[in-house]
């Protein structure tokens, strides 16, 4: 009989491991309520925490209307709308991994605000609001971002200029729904520390860990298939960015400890022209704006005042007040 027992424990070990990947990577019980005020762990941070929360102030104090939609596989999906003026372009922000708008959208909605731009912040599914206890990278992530635009259109009509933009997790999001059938005003992408794919950042994670890619990522995909049901490789940033034909930005911190620039300059070389990539020194995981607010702002909006859909609605003299 002890030796059935111990015949077991082989199996046993690697299912352990095989649920244990699947929780740590991809399950959200989204139960707790996050601490939008709380910067995110590291020296990095610590150093710029009075900023963070200050602009986070900001975008808190702001009145919005919330908002719900259903994803293509059932999901209620929550966001934020602020309104800015009437007729305006739209764009929509997409937060990060286990993270939330009210700290990730900062500097888009700050921008937004000040170009008079209307501005809709979501819960990613399984974050926040939103249902699901699914994270899957943005390879589901990228259809929702399908199904918010056909709210934005639905509500203001397919005339309005929309503008995604995401950070991180979210930046790759947005890039990765330019592989999708985007309607046509669908006019930009901003892409803020965006990993090339979630093979690469879940490997790159992995490292850091201690943990061999070679070993871990086999179970972390199959897990994704079998637990959490969905095709891990189903979509990355580079292909989509090869597909894409909107114009995309992706705005990159020169010392990102997490996500390396490296892999922005991955997307930007399969992006066949379509894809500018600004790197900013000694900036880290997505403190950019934080670090050089003003290069930041010059960017953006040199990007956005580039594109002939929205340059109508960004000249000086539609723009109550702003960077111009």
């Amino acid at each position: 009989m002890i030796w059935w027992c111990l015949a077991l424990v082989p199996p046993l070990l690697l299912l352990a491991v095989f649920i244990y990947a699947f929780h740590i990577c991809f399950y959200s019980a989204n139960k707790k309520p996050q601490n939008p005020y709380r910067p995110p762990e590291g020296e990095q941070y610590v150093a710029v925490a009075d900023k963070i929360i200050s602009a986070t102030q900001m975008m808190d104090a702001v009145p919005f209307e919330p908002v719900t939609v259903k994803s293509f596989d059932g999901l209620t999906l929550f966001g934020r709308y602020y309104h800015t003026r009437d007729g305006a372009p739209t764009k929509i922000i997409f937060h990060g991994y286990r993270s939330m708008a009210l700290r990730d959208g900062i500097g888009g909605f700050a921008m937004a605000r000040e170009l008079g731009m209307n501005v809709l912040t979501v819960d990613q599914r399984a974050h926040g609001k939103s249902d699901g206890h699914v994270i899957t990278f943005g390879v589901l992530e990228r259809r929702d971002c399908l199904t918010w635009i056909e709210y934005v259109n639905q509500r203001f009509g397919e005339q309005t200029p929309i503008v995604l933009s995401g950070l991180s997790m979210g930046a790759a999001t947005v890039i990765m729904a330019a592989s999708l059938p985007l309607p046509k005003n669908v006019v930009g992408i901003l892409a803020d520390c965006p990993y090339s794919s979630p093979k690469k950042i879940i490997s790159k994670v992995a490292k850091n860990l201690g943990i061999p890619p070679t070993l871990a990522y086999p179970f972390i995909r199959l897990s994704a298939a079998v637990l959490g049901g969905f095709p891990l490789e189903g979509c990355s940033a580079i292909e989509a960015a090869g597909a894409s034909n909107v114009p995309i930005l992706i705005l990159h911190g020169e010392d990102d400890r997490l996500v390396p620039h490296t892999m922005s300059q991955e997307i930007q070389d399969a992006g066949k022209g379509r894809v500018q990539l600004v790197t900013f020194p000694q900036a880290g995981h997505g403190l950019s704006y934080i670090i050089h607010p003003q290069a930041y702002k010059k960017t953006v909006f040199d990007f956005l005042t580039g594109i002939p859909d929205l340059k109508p609605y960004l000249e000086a003299d539609s723009v109550p007040k702003g960077v111009i």
